[in-house]
């Protein structure tokens, strides 16, 4: 099977790169277009919501910081076109989804580090992506920090 349009989920760390690889190099052998996507996550999801302060501020600072290391991305893989990729507020797992389909995409790439056991098998990011994703999903192994 050949894919024509790959959504890459990336977290802006180092540890996405391997993903970027390796989505490159399906992409390359199919001739498919490679978009990416990074989701900020709302900050009060990550206090169980129940924040009594205004996080606006801090939120606007975080996507900010997003967007300079997307700048980064880019400069790092010229080849890949700023304006198939995107940088979204909301939640990893419906915003992929939605972006998947909205795009046409055929294969959703995320990064997973392997885990032990059969309830770790993807880290939680990627199992929300692979459940209920409307293509196929490649949960690329990212190696452990020694």
């Amino acid at each position: 099977m050949s894919y024509e349009h790959l959504l890459v989920a990336v977290d802006l760390t180092e540890e996405c790169d391997p993903v970027i690889k390796r989505a490159k190099t399906i992409a390359l052998a199919s001739g498919a277009k490679v978009s990416l996507v990074h989701i900020v996550e709302p900050m009060a999801m990550a206090f169980g919501g129940d924040v009594p302060m205004d996080l606006s501020q801090l939120q606007q600072q975080q996507f900010d910081q997003a967007k300079e290391r997307m700048e980064r991305l880019f400069n790092k893989y010229p080849d890949i076109h700023k304006g198939d990729s995107h940088l979204v507020y909301g939640q990893p797992r419906q915003e992929i989804h939605e972006l998947a389909k909205k795009q046409a995409c055929d294969l959703i790439v995320v990064g997973s580090h392997g885990r032990h056991g059969l309830a770790l098998l993807l880290g939680s990011t990627a199992n929300d992506v692979l459940h209920g994703a409307p293509c196929d999903v490649l949960a690329v192994r990212l190696q452990k920090k020694e």
